[in-house]
């Protein structure tokens, strides 16, 4: 019971408090050399007492004067903003002033949150702020702290509302729904795909349908022109059910951060984004990932529930990072993937070394299905070659980061030379660039 009471019981004193506090003990002070101050402390001693016990009987009346309620999703979508809403309510009736505080999951690290507020009587108050995560996994979030003035600034009480909450953080969803309302309303190059003139094409009926101005006069159906009376053309559309598998390297060349994130946790997004579009094309999307040996794998297949498979897989990888074994790799794609289908590696090359060591595997993985490897820009490296060099140690930072470029440039040429595909891309244009590439090779019908 005392417990409950003296929890009940939390307070402090206002920064005025002090200040006030402060002036009478000086006072006090002066008075020992002049006597007739000590009077005046005195009185003032009694009225800040009387002021200290007035306002905290008031601001301790009722049970929760003010109440607060933290509203969000179920689930954060990693690497984007998230919003998180707060409703405060003020019970009293007059107007009051109080700070709060929401405690943040410690992922964020944000260990100065506050807002300050003013209510009227009454009144309901709500208000948004957003979070970035830039991590998966779970996500605590503790209780709201409420900070309430008393109406004569000299007590302030502790007041917890709200609960506690656990949020799961996924892989980006947001993008994930972005593009796919893109794909669907054919409005895919604003999000960063372009247009390309199809070369030759499919192979893949779908319908009769009569003849309009700048239909391929090439493709009449003259049986069903004679039959209908009017010219009759075979439409064709893109080949479908084809197989697209997403090969996720885990091992330690995708642990480099970029924006807060990893190389492989961009890698996973894009992923997400990309088997998602695979779908509404009608492909069969798959997902393999693995490091120092075979993780996951998930077979293609375009049944309604393959994309939220794709998700929780993804959404549970887990990796220490140690050094990926792409002999496995081909071996394992070698016996489990028995029709031809587009490989899609993220992974990445720091150097023409790393790339030629696993080049092997690489060749023989595309001997067997069409591979492309999509590797990563470094950014920090871009943009200290633009910089002006002023001293010999700058010239020299300046100069091997044009090695690192330069070589960047020859891997895709090393790749290209013997048959492979590569895609060299900055982390944040990853998504919209391996989209890109994907349409392009559909058009292209290497898929």
């Amino acid at each position: 019971m005392f417990k409950r009471f003296f929890y009940w019981l939390r307070f402090y004193f206002t920064r005025l408090f002090y200040i006030v506090g402060a002036i009478i003990i000086s006072i006090f002070i002066l008075a020992y050399f002049f006597s007739f101050l000590q009077d005046i402390a005195e009185i003032a001693f009694l009225c800040l007492g009387i002021t200290v016990v007035l306002d905290f009987i008031i601001v301790f009346a009722g049970k929760k004067p003010v109440t607060a309620k933290r509203l969000c999703a179920e689930r954060f979508s990693n690497g984007d903003e998230n919003k998180v809403s707060i409703e405060v309510m003020n019970h009293r009736a007059y107007k009051i002033r109080f700070e709060l505080v929401d405690e943040l999951p410690v992922q964020f690290q944000q260990r100065n949150w506050l807002r300050h507020f003013s209510l009227s009587a009454r009144e309901i108050f709500s208000f948004d702020y957003f979070l970035k995560p830039t991590e998966r996994g779970e996500y605590f979030f503790g209780i709201i702290n409420i900070f309430l003035h008393g109406p004569l600034n000299m007590v302030i009480r502790h007041i917890t509302s709200g609960e506690e909450k656990k949020v799961a953080v996924y892989p980006s969803y947001m993008q994930m729904k972005k593009y796919q309302l893109m794909a669907v309303t054919n409005q895919l190059q604003a999000g960063g795909s372009r247009r390309l003139r199809k070369l030759g094409s499919s192979l893949e009926f779908e319908q009769i349908k009569e003849y309009v101005q700048g239909d391929d006069y090439r493709r009449l159906n003259w049986k069903a022109t004679a039959r209908k009376n009017s010219l009759m053309v075979n439409n064709y559309m893109d080949e479908r059910s084809q197989q697209v598998v997403c090969l996720v390297d885990k091992g330690r060349s995708m642990k480099m951060p970029f924006e807060g994130m990893t190389l492989l946790d961009h890698a996973i997004n894009a992923t997400l984004v990309l088997s998602n579009i695979v779908l509404l094309k009608q492909d069969k999307s798959g997902l393999l990932t693995f490091g120092k040996k075979i993780d996951q794998f998930i077979q293609p297949d375009k049944k309604p529930a393959q994309i939220n498979l794709i998700l929780q897989t993804l959404y549970m990888q887990q990796t220490d990072f140690m050094d990926s074994d792409f002999e496995a790799l081909y071996v394992y794609t070698r016996y489990h993937l028995n029709q031809r289908s587009l490989l899609i590696l993220f992974t990445n090359f720091e150097s023409l070394y790393s790339m030629e060591r696993q080049l092997p595997y690489l060749k023989q993985l595309s001997t067997h299905h069409p591979l492309l490897v999509i590797f990563f820009e470094n950014t920090e490296l871009a943009s200290l070659q633009q910089q002006k060099a002023h001293n010999i140690e700058e010239v020299y930072s300046q100069t091997i980061a044009n090695k690192f470029a330069f070589e960047k440039r020859q891997i895709v040429k090393e790749l290209q030379k013997h048959g492979i595909m590569s895609l060299l891309t900055p982390p944040q244009k990853l998504t919209a660039n391996t989209i890109n590439k994907y349409l392009e090779l559909k058009e292209r019908q290497v898929v």
